[in-house]
Parts: C-alpha cells; sequence; structure tokens
C-alpha cells in the first residue's frame, strides 16, 4: 500500500466534472479520481476548516461511529475495474478490525474529518498513477521520459478521461497552493 495525500480538488474544463487528485506522498506520482459535486464540497469544506451550521452526512458519520466506540484507522482505494474505483474504510471495533465497503469519495471524506492515513494499493497504481516530469508532462511507471504512447488503443479509450483530465491540468496551480 501507498500512502497519498490530498493535493487538491479540481474541476474538468472539459466537462465541469470534479476530480479528487490524490499524490503519493514519498513521490510525484498522482491518482485522479472523478467525484460528484456533493462529496468535492465535504471534502473541501473540511479541507478549509469552513464552518457548517449543521453536520454533513461525513460529520454524522463520524459522530455515529465515535458514539458506538469505532475508530477509524485508515482509508484505502483498493481496487478499479471498469473505470470505477474501490475504497475500503478500515475500522476497529472492540480489538476487532472491520472493512467497509465504500465509494472513495466517501472515504477521502470521512479520512479528512477524523485525520487518518489514505492508502492506494500498489495495483490501483499501476492502473492509474500518473507520474510528471519537472515539465508537467506524463511518464511511464519506469520512470523513464519516454511519454505514455505505447499503451495499446484499447486502454488508450478506456483511460480516455483521465487522459483528458490530466492534459488539462495547470500545473502551475499546485504550486500557487503550496505557498
Amino acid at each position: 500500500m501507498i500512502e497519498m495525500s490530498i493535493e487538491g480538488i479540481r474541476v474538468s474544463l472539459m466537462n465541469y466534472q470534479r476530480v479528487v487528485i490524490l499524490k503519493e506522498k514519498e513521490a510525484d506520482r498522482y491518482l485522479p479520481i472523478w467525484i460528484g459535486p456533493a462529496e468535492a464540497e465535504a471534502i473541501t469544506v473540511r479541507l478549509q476548516d469552513v464552518a457548517v451550521s449543521r453536520p454533513l452526512t461525513h460529520d454524522l458519520l463520524r459522530d455515529v461511529m465515535e458514539k458506538l466506540g469505532a475508530e477509524v484507522v485508515c482509508v484505502v482505494v483498493n481496487d478499479l475495474a471498469d473505470d470505477t474505483f474501490f475504497a475500503r474504510i478500515m475500522v476497529s471495533v472492540n480489538g476487532e478490525q472491520i472493512e467497509i465497503d465504500s465509494r472513495p469519495s466517501d472515504a477521502i471524506a470521512l479520512a479528512v474529518r477524523v485525520q487518518v492515513p489514505i492508502f492506494a494499493e500498489d495495483t490501483v497504481m499501476d492502473k492509474a498513477g500518473v507520474a510528471l516530469d519537472k515539465d508537467g508532462q506524463p511518464i511511464d511507471s519506469s520512470g523513464s521520459q519516454e511519454t505514455i504512447s505505447q499503451v495499446n488503443e484499447e486502454e488508450l479509450q478506456r483511460m480516455s478521461a483521465f487522459r483528458d483530465f490530466i492534459e488539462g491540468l495547470d500545473l502551475d496551480d499546485f504550486d500557487k497552493r503550496k505557498s
């Protein structure tokens, strides 16, 4: 498993869809995951410490788990199948480890509320992780400067939504956020 951090939430200029960008903590590899507007807002509200008058759904989930004596340990983006990401919320209850199936967006929204690590399985990063060179161009997973053009046509078509998003990223915006 690879520990990730939330790099940000972006809106694709192509279709106005929201994407949460996870970044590998120990490398310059990114994992873009398409999410809904409500989940994007739920993550952003917490990341920016915006006060809300009533608990949002993910606040409610956190509160219910706490009242029942459950502790969220971490969340894991554990699979990618047919362009759909899957996640697990790892919970400890009475000394027992429980895995709860979740959409990644909900798992991430909960993780930011309870301040637990976010992980991605190696296989997910191998399938959808995007490494960028110093100029912001995608590089292959071996780390060479050869661009990802040797992928078969079927794979390119299957990953086209991710490619369109990555090509539309303004990486200068990442640097501004860190300042």
